[in-house]
């Protein structure tokens, strides 16, 4: 089955075709980067203008590449959810026009699902049940996913995400967006162990996160030995490059240890990590330990794969099909903020 993926959830427009949920024809990604940068974070309002600026090059290119034509496309997947709502609009208004224009089914896909499949698109398929940490700017959450199942998750963020957090910190020091791969940089010269923050586990069996405190304990910081952002203040009596590794090797340890306990309470040594803070240098090399301790089967997306993407919506869109089969009317789609 060949499906044409899009995805517009955020601020990456991009469109993808994908046969049998794991072969890759084609994938195109539109950026908005640069866009955003002066604001230290994503405008709803430009994002969703940007996207319909660049909706229909994207998909074009996309079936273009993949040497396909519209007829030869079997289904049109679109994210639905969660995500920014005018954003999402933009990607299902196509879909719906392209799926009710040619005759195809439309396949509505959950951005997290997407995240989640983008660690089984190479390598042998998921065979057995494991647990997946989904990390991103806008989410952090533990899912358990079996073979032929729709993800349940166990635990969530109870304020902000892993990835909002590094993007809120790097804007308070001045560092520039997207946070994350700036502080990701920094932190390969210094000191994780320099300062020490609170890593917070809300009980022994908790499944859920909190990065509120953390950012909070920078910011805290950050007022009694000065801001590097201020730049009146002369010398800092400390390296930015250790403030940073220190504040990221905390959220590591809180990801890390969370995603362990999920794996011994399910009793699974199957474990994912995925979305835009699996490709974090950092985290990638805690969870590699943590696999060879506990013999994990660790997978990671490729970095490419990491981001928002629509290869990731194809490859789910053909798991739930699989699951459900064509059962949606086109008219009936439509985007939620929310979606578990």
């Amino acid at each position: 089955m060949i499906i044409l993926g899009i995805e517009s959830s955020c601020d990456e427009t991009a469109s993808a075709v994908v046969e049998n949920g794991r072969i890759v024809r084609s994938q195109v990604v539109a950026s908005q980067i640069s866009v955003h940068s002066p604001y230290g974070g994503v405008v709803p309002e430009l994002a969703s203008r940007r996207h319909v600026e660049a909706i229909i090059q994207v998909i074009d290119q996309a079936v273009r590449e993949s040497g396909c034509t519209f007829d030869d496309i079997d289904a049109i997947a679109v994210t639905c959810g969660p995500g920014l709502i005018g954003s999402l609009l933009v990607g299902i208004a196509a879909a719906k026009a392209i799926a009710y224009a040619m005759d195809k089914p439309l396949i509505p896909v959950n951005h997290l699902e997407g995240h989640i499949w983008a660690a089984f698109l190479e390598g042998e398929p998921l065979d057995e049940p494991s647990v997946c940490l989904v990390v991103s700017g806008g989410h952090t959450a533990l899912y358990y996913v079996c073979p032929g199942e729709a993800p349940k998750l166990l635990g969530t963020t109870l304020d902000d995400a892993a990835g909002e957090a590094f993007d809120k910190v790097a804007k308070l020091l001045g560092l520039g967006y997207p946070g994350g791969i700036v502080i990701d940089r920094l932190s390969e010269n210094g000191n994780p162990q320099a300062f020490h923050f609170p890593r917070s586990f809300l009980g022994k069996d908790s499944l859920d996160f909190s990065f509120s405190g953390i950012k909070t304990a920078v910011v805290n910081f950050v007022k009694k030995f000065g801001n590097p952002a201020d730049k009146e203040k002369g010398t800092l009596g400390y390296r930015v490059e250790d403030l940073v590794a220190s504040f990221q090797e905390a959220v590591v340890d809180v990801l890390v240890e969370k995603t362990t306990l999920a794996s011994d309470m399910k009793g699974v040594s199957h474990v994912a990590v995925v979305g835009g803070v699996a490709a974090n240098r950092r985290l990638r090399e805690r969870f590699a330990e943590r696999a060879l301790e506990k013999g994990w089967k660790l997978r990671l997306p490729p970095l490419s794969l990491c981001t928002d993407n629509a290869v990731m919506i194809a490859a789910a869109a053909y798991e739930v099909w699989k699951r459900q089969g064509f059962s949606w009317d086109i008219f009936s789609v439509d985007a939620v903020s929310r979606w578990y």
